[in-house]
């Protein structure tokens, strides 16, 4: 199993912090470093950054929001990446949901399994650089129709380091894990319970290939207090069930109800919306933790991974920013 690293808050201005555990997690054997974005900072400029003071670790993005960048866009963006690293980007892509998509890029959410498609379709095409680019789909048209009539289809000018650079769909629903396991090269999954991955995802693990890569984003809290390190979890968990959506539209609340916990996933909505955020995270059920985490002392944690080695995950990545942390887990699966 390849080990990666969530990167999470920056610290203070100057990078120093990411930096230094970027190179901890590089001198270990990482596999992988990974950078978010949500509505913050970029994905791409930390992971430049980054990369300028490493030399051997692959550079994540985790998640670069499509309704962001057109596919030229982030083609160039992905092969400027790649060609400044000498081959180490992996693109790690989604849809994100209506609040962002719609009230902080101004563009429509609707059909986001056929966007995406349509998406990935247009950015293979312009890496591979076979030819000029034309599409004519429901989303996206290049040239564009109804314009001047002046556009016409071009060709990236850059000559890629790769001509096929992995992408990663970013997906919690049985239908889009299957889309990734259909056109990307792998998945990364939020809130993933290992033992109930071959059912709940049947499709997806059915029609995957053989070196289809399975990132799970794992949370990570190493305390002797099982119940204060659960407590850590929770309260990242109840932010996205309870508030990272609207009321009738929340991916991730409907992602932790599919699980088997959609009471409780009903009742943290009901809480954090009502403006109880301390309560929506208490009401976070102990068990549902215990599936998607690994927390508690090192002798537990070492049995719980055991579940996830057994499991058709080929990445775990470490949410943790402590160096102990992050030699633990490189001598329990490096």
């Amino acid at each position: 199993m390849k080990l990666g690293l969530g990167i999470g808050p920056m610290g203070p201005p100057g990078g120093e912090r990411v930096i230094s555990l970027a190179q901890e997690a590089e001198n270990l054997g990482y596999d992988t470093i990974w950078c978010p974005e949500i509505y913050g900072m970029d994905c791409f400029t930390p992971l430049a950054w980054i990369g300028a003071h490493t030399s051997r670790i692959n550079l994540g993005t985790s998640i670069m929001q499509i309704s962001a960048r057109t596919p030229a866009s982030a083609a160039m963006h992905a092969v400027a990446m790649d060609y400044m690293s000498n081959g180490r980007l992996i693109l790690g892509i989604g849809v994100s949901g209506p609040q962002v998509v719609e009230g902080w890029y101004g563009q429509p959410y609707p059909k986001p399994l056929a966007r995406t498609r349509e998406w990935v379709s247009i950015f293979r095409r312009i890496v591979s650089r076979q030819e000029p680019v034309s599409f004519e789909g429901d989303h996206y048209q290049l040239p564009l129709e109804g314009g001047t009539g002046l556009g016409k289809p071009l060709k990236l000018m850059q000559h890629p380091i790769r001509d096929h650079i992995p992408l990663y769909l970013g997906a919690e629903g049985p239908k889009n894990v299957a889309l990734s396991a259909e056109i990307c090269d792998g998945w990364i999954p939020m809130f993933l319970s290992p033992q109930r991955m071959n059912d709940q995802y049947a499709e997806a693990m059915r029609i995957k290939s053989q070196d289809f890569e399975i990132a799970a984003a794992v949370p990570v809290v190493i305390d002797d207090d099982i119940d204060k390190a659960r407590t850590q979890i929770k309260q990242n968990v109840g932010f996205y069930v309870g508030g990272m959506g609207a009321k009738t539209f929340n991916v991730h609340k409907d992602h932790v109800g599919r699980m088997g916990y959609a009471d409780a996933a009903q009742e943290i909505q009901d809480l954090f919306m009502s403006g109880k955020r301390e309560e929506a995270f208490a009401a976070v059920p102990d068990e549902l933790i215990d599936e998607i985490a690994l927390c508690g002392p090192k002798a537990r944690i070492k049995e719980l991974l055991k579940g996830w080695k057994n499991s058709p995950v080929t990445h775990l990545n470490v949410g943790a920013a402590e160096r102990d942390t992050l030699r633990f887990f490189a001598e329990e699966l490096l």
